[in-house]
This record gives C-alpha cells, sequence and structure tokens, in this order.
C-alpha cells in the first residue's frame, strides 16, 4: 500500500459531491421544466379525458362541413382570421374566442371579432406577447366550428 488510509472524511466528502451533484442537476432541470413547460392545465384530468371521444365527434362533424379557418397574429396583436368554406370564403360569420394562458399566469381574455369582407375578420382585442391557446367558434350558415389555435 502506498500509506494513504480511507477515513471517515474522506466518505463524507464523498457523499456531499455525489448529493450536491444530485441536488443541482434536480433543481436546473425543475427549473428548466417550469420555465419551458406548455402544456394544458386543467382541473380534473380525470373528467377531462372521459370527454374524448365526444370532442374527436365534434370534430368529425367540423371536418364534414369542409371549412377552413386560417389564423394569424398582426403586429398590434390582435388576430386575423380567414374563414372558407368549399366554395371560397365565407363572410357574414359571427366569431367568438376566448384565449387562455397555458399555464394561468394571465387571466382569460374574450374576444370578438369583427368582418372585413371577403372571408376576413380581427379581433377587437389584442393579445399580449407570449404564448396563447385561442377557443375559436365561428357561427354561420346554420352550423358552428370550434377549433383551438396555439399562437406563439
Amino acid at each position: 500500500m502506498n500509506g494513504k488510509t480511507f477515513t471517515g472524511r474522506h466518505m463524507t466528502l464523498i457523499l456531499v459531491a455525489f448529493f450536491g451533484v444530485v441536488i443541482a442537476v434536480n433543481l436546473v432541470m425543475a427549473t428548466l421544466a417550469s420555465r419551458t413547460f406548455g402544456g394544458l392545465v386543467v382541473q380534473n384530468s380525470y373528467v377531462e379525458s372521459q370527454k374524448f371521444n365526444s370532442y374527436l365527434e365534434a370534430a368529425r362533424q367540423d371536418e364534414a362541413l369542409g371549412w377552413t379557418l386560417t389564423t394569424q397574429r398582426l403586429p398590434d396583436g390582435r388576430l386575423g382570421l380567414h374563414l372558407a368554406d368549399r366554395q371560397g370564403a365565407l363572410a357574414g360569420a359571427e366569431i367568438t374566442g376566448l384565449a387562455r394562458h397555458p399555464l394561468g399566469r394571465e387571466p382569460e381574455r374574450a374576444l370578438r371579432f369583427a368582418g372585413l369582407g371577403e372571408g376576413r375578420y380581427e379581433s377587437r382585442e389584442a393579445l399580449p406577447a407570449g404564448r396563447w391557446i385561442v377557443h375559436v367558434e365561428a357561427h354561420a350558415a346554420g352550423s358552428t366550428i370550434r377549433r383551438i389555435v396555439d399562437l406563439q
């Protein structure tokens, strides 16, 4: 042997270093996870999961209409939409929206849309910068479609 002995002090330093690294990694990962989480927060995930099949059926009905809804965020923070059916632009629709912040850090915001003609609509309210999930409902020609738009 080389004359050096393994003491309790060595073991203590090894344990402190090991757990220090584990704690530091956990803190970094928890911070990154909380800052970048983009998922939807619901009150009761089980109840929401039981509604999934009804959501699928509503989506099938929306698809059968053949309507398209395209969105864009305008430079002033408002939301621009274009609504069309199989024949072209769909004017005269009544459109409403509900904007939710993905983590609930901002309060929900109701959006009202004004028609600009040729199937184009713009929200009257502007959204602050950041990510928003907007639930859009469009009523026209006796039918309704619902879309969820993820704005970055």
